[in-house]
């Protein structure tokens, strides 16, 4: 299917969601990919990994770029050569992509039951105190695509979820909150933006300058 939807999160940075409709053969016919991403394409096992990484290429062509305008570094980062930031997240049948001036985080969720069974081991539970079951399961996938989007950011070995990256309190209808990395002697502070797509969580991160 074409462009699902297009978020404009502040002046310079947008979100681009793909809903992935179609199936393997129709994505390796829509995208033209570099020998290297052929390489991964194969490589990978799961159909679901490949229709989202190929669906991501769809959104890039989608914004006038090609998978030829992608690269990685050594940590696995991935960067634009025009320079712009970007951040890429898929699950399940969502694909995303992030572009923006300053260097930006994304995380897309399935909001499921099972990521309460884990919460103690990623976040403080407590802010989980007063809600429904639903909700719970809501919250905590929000923060742990909090806590994702900003790992993606700063992309340093030994970083914990639960020990380093702090997020403030919030409510489900300010679609906002604030958090804070404490690593190695220092503290970094981050605007979060979140919502709610269908069953999906997308929550996009910006480091403070």
């Amino acid at each position: 299917m074409p462009l699902y939807k297009e978020v404009i999160l502040n002046t310079t940075s947008s979100l681009y969601l793909w809903k992935i409709t179609e199936d393997l053969e129709e994505l390796n016919c829509a995208v033209k990919l570099s020998a290297s991403s052929q390489n991964r394409v194969k490589s990978m096992k799961s159909e679901s990994h490949k229709k989202g990484f190929l669906s991501v290429r769809m959104l890039l062509q989608h914004l006038g770029y090609s998978d030829f305008d992608l690269y990685y570094d050594a940590n696995g980062k991935p960067h634009l050569i025009d320079e712009k930031c970007i951040s890429i997240s898929h699950s399940h049948t969502f694909s995303a992509i992030a572009i923006c001036d300053q260097p930006i985080g994304l995380d897309v969720e399935h909001v499921k039951e099972k990521i309460l069974k884990i919460a103690s081991r990623f976040m403080d539970v407590s802010h989980l105190e007063n809600l429904s079951e639903k909700e719970k399961m809501i919250k905590a996938t929000i923060i742990w695509g909090i806590k994702e989007s900003i790992f993606k950011i700063k992309n340093e070995e030994g970083i914990s979820f639960k020990n380093h990256i702090f997020e403030e309190d919030f409510l489900f209808e300010d679609k906002k909150a604030k958090a804070k990395l404490i690593f190695n002697n220092k503290e970094e502070n981050f605007d979060i933006l979140f919502d709610l797509v269908e069953d999906y969580i997308f929550v996009c991160a910006f480091e403070k300058q």
